[in-house]
């Protein structure tokens, strides 16, 4: 054998080995080879449906348009401050009575409590003196002025007299208002005026308006001050008022005169009400505005500090990318998507960013263009096959 034989053959060897490994290694970094399928060739994030699937799957192209802008807010129901007032005490003294309880439908000029008042008893006794003097002052004036016309007297006498009479009927008028205020009947104030004998049970607390009674704050035997103490709160329950709290993005879009469903949920009916008043400034703890509707309130359903769901249907014009409701779907991390077809037969998940909800139609603020079609049923069964 050659010296040149002798070499070959070992080097031959250490290539049929080194030949071996570099093949194990190629096996080892390939994939192992999957069945063929409709996703073979797609790009990644893309799915392909097979043609019976693709039944299943709806499509609808995105398009601007015009739409009534929602704000939806959370609620307080207030009393309507027009048709609802609390009742101050116009007498003092011990209240002897109290004729109404809680929930009471009561009428204007109606008495709700009787006060046993020192101040009445002497507003009766102004009353009976400055009619006294006020007739006897005039009687005097009068026959003053029979003798001025006879030449009996001084004219200044006369109208000295004219002036009594006329300071005498001005205190007794302010007697007869000052009875009236502490809720006196005209027919008890006639007899007063007549002199006669008067049922006068004692002052009178009695409601400024219709509606219901909705607190009482006194009770028998309690010590009250003419001006100062709170008696009752009545409230015309018909119609209430309801405070949402709209934040500045949304500010723009309400106005006065904007209709407004109110939800209270437990199953009633939404109760419809109407922008009537957008506050001048910002609640510092909430951040929020403060907008006032006026609530028609049927069957007395809302109450005052109930937390209601508002929504506020905007009359300014907006367009915008509208979908179905149903287009959007929420991934794991409860963020917004939609799948889009693409060319080829293809679908591919993209995130977007939406806005504002108008009945069944969600507005799209990014993540899609005029003209793409989305997926507006069917979209579940992208996402579980997309996962499998």
């Amino acid at each position: 054998m050659s010296a040149t034989s002798r070499f070959l053959r070992p080097l031959s060897a250490a290539g049929a080995i080194l030949a071996a490994a570099l093949a194990v290694a190629s096996t080892a970094c390939q994939k192992p080879n999957a069945p063929a399928t409709e996703n073979a060739g797609e790009q990644a994030g893309e799915l392909r449906l097979k043609p019976e699937q693709l039944a299943a799957i709806h499509t609808q192209p995105v398009a601007r348009a015009p739409f009534s802008r929602i704000v939806e807010a959370t609620g307080t129901v207030a009393f309507d401050q027009n048709r609802a007032t609390q009742v101050l005490a116009p007498l003092s003294g011990p209240v002897s009575r109290v004729l109404v309880e809680v929930g009471s439908r009561v009428s204007k000029g109606q008495p709700l409590a009787i006060v046993t008042s020192p101040d009445f008893a002497a507003a009766v006794s102004a009353l009976r003196k400055a009619e006294s003097l006020a007739r006897n002052a005039r009687r005097i004036a009068d026959l003053d002025r029979q003798l001025l016309q006879n030449d009996a007297i001084a004219r200044r006498e006369a109208e000295q007299a004219e002036t009594d009479a006329v300071s005498a009927e001005a205190d007794r008028d302010a007697a007869i208002e000052q009875l009236r205020a502490l809720g006196v009947e005209a027919k008890t104030l006639a007899d007063l005026r007549d002199n006669r004998a008067a049922a006068v049970p004692g002052g009178e607390i009695r409601s400024p308006l219709s509606g219901t009674l909705v607190e009482k704050l006194i009770s028998p035997g309690q010590l009250i001050q003419a001006g100062a103490t709170p008696c009752f709160t009545v409230a015309d329950l018909s119609r209430v008022w309801v405070f949402a709290n709209v934040f500045e993005a949304d500010l723009p879009y309400v106005a006065v005169g904007d209709p407004a469903e109110i939800g209270v949920g437990s199953g009633v009916p939404p109760l419809s009400g109407t922008v009537d008043n957008i506050a001048a400034f910002v609640d510092p703890n909430t951040r929020a505005v403060a907008v006032r509707l006026i609530v028609p309130n049927p069957g007395e359903v809302l109450k005052r500090d109930l937390y209601v769901r508002v929504a506020i249907r905007s009359r300014r014009p907006t367009v915008g990318l509208l979908v179905p409701v149903s287009a959007v779907l929420r991934d794991n991390e409860n963020l917004p998507f939609v799948f889009v077809a693409e060319p080829g037969g293809t679908f591919a998940r993209r995130r977007v960013q939406i806005g504002v909800r108008s009945g069944d139609q969600q507005e799209i603020t990014d993540g899609l263009a005029a003209g793409e079609s989305v997926v507006v049923e069917g979209g579940l069964y992208l996402e579980n096959a997309e996962a499998s």
